[in-house]
């Protein structure tokens, strides 16, 4: 019984070393991906992908059955969860079990899609359309009108959704929908935008939230330094309770749409589109251009200040006025003095 029990003492050590290395061997399996992301599918399992990755000779077929007796041990590393996996670029290979253990945490890549501050939703709207795995669901902008809820105290619903969705970076996972990301930026524009008007200063000259986004796009377009922007909106409400005109060129460009070639025109300034802040008192009828969250809080919150005029210094400043002959002089200095030899 003693000889019996030392042979197979014996015996089970050389099987426990065998498995031993076997496991040493085949747990540093390696695979050398080239693919950035992989896509789980529904109903894919461990030992498919293996076989796979066997027919594309970056596995053996020795491996493969390893791993089919180890997952006989570890059965919660074949329950696969489907999505797209993000593979690190930066290894050269990865272990086997490193891979699966990925794919078993439902732990799927992250996308990002960010609505731009200043720009249009045409702007936006192509970019989209670019986004990689995202299902794109909505194939006409003028969906977007439809699809962006509109708070009752807002006013009458526009005909266009411009700058109804707020600027910002939105994650995603592969195969959401076009129509899931905008609803959460149109969700939050309407958040930031009530929250502003709400805590907004007393006797501004917007009798809608909509007017304060409307103001919150030209103050984005105008000026892109963030401690000058509650000045520039100081100067546009100041103008506005004196019953001037804005004179705003983003308003006239965004007017004039695509036929804008660049260099805006005596001619453009004249041209009597809607949007031409310089031939039409008060606001125009909609926003330019998506605003960033102080640029809203900018229309909400304007400086105190007797300004009446601003002209860029060229250094993504602008110098302010208060009379005309202060601007007169400050646009000879800030425009026309650069185009002296």
């Amino acid at each position: 019984m003693i000889r019996t029990f030392f042979v197979v003492l014996l015996v089970s050590l050389v099987c426990l070393f065998g498995l031993t290395n076997m496991w040493q061997q085949y747990s540093q399996s390696r695979l050398a991906l080239t693919d950035t992301y992989i896509k789980v599918k529904a109903g894919d399992s461990a030992m498919k992908l293996c076989r796979q990755w066997q027919q594309q000779e970056l596995l053996s077929s020795a491996q493969c059955r390893w791993l089919s007796i180890y997952l006989r041990v570890h059965p919660e590393l074949a329950k696969l969860q489907q999505g797209v996996y993000r593979v690190p670029t930066e290894q050269k290979s990865f272990a086997l079990l490193q891979i699966l253990q990925l794919f078993a945490s439902g732990k799927v890549a992250q996308f990002s899609f960010s609505i731009k501050e200043g720009e249009t939703l045409s702007q936006s709207f192509k970019r989209l359309a670019q986004a990689e795995f995202l299902k794109h669901d909505l194939t006409d902008k003028a969906a977007l009108v439809e699809l962006a809820k509109w708070p009752d105290a807002w006013g009458n619903k526009p005909g266009n959704a411009e700058a109804l969705f707020f600027a910002e970076t939105y994650n995603y996972t592969a195969n959401s929908t076009s129509t899931e990301l905008l609803k959460r930026a149109n969700e939050l524009l309407i958040q930031r935008v009530q929250q502003a008007w709400d805590s907004r200063q007393a006797n501004l000259p917007y009798k809608t939230p909509y007017e304060l986004l409307i103001m919150a796009s030209i103050i984005e377009k105008e000026s892109g330094h963030e401690p000058e922007k509650t000045l520039v909106s100081s100067v546009f409400v100041n103008r506005l309770a004196l019953g001037m005109r804005l004179q705003t060129d983003p308003t006239v460009i965004y007017g004039l749409g695509d036929s804008f070639n660049g260099d805006i025109t005596r001619a453009d300034l004249r041209n009597p589109h809607p949007y031409n802040t310089y031939q039409h008192f008060g606001l125009p009828p909609g926003p330019i251009a998506a605003p960033s969250g102080s640029s809203i809080i900018a229309a909400a919150q304007p400086a105190q200040s007797d300004w009446l005029y601003f002209v860029s210094k060229g250094d993504g400043t602008h110098q302010f006025s208060r009379t005309l002959k202060e601007h007169n002089a400050a646009v000879q200095q800030y425009i026309f003095g650069k185009k002296k030899p």
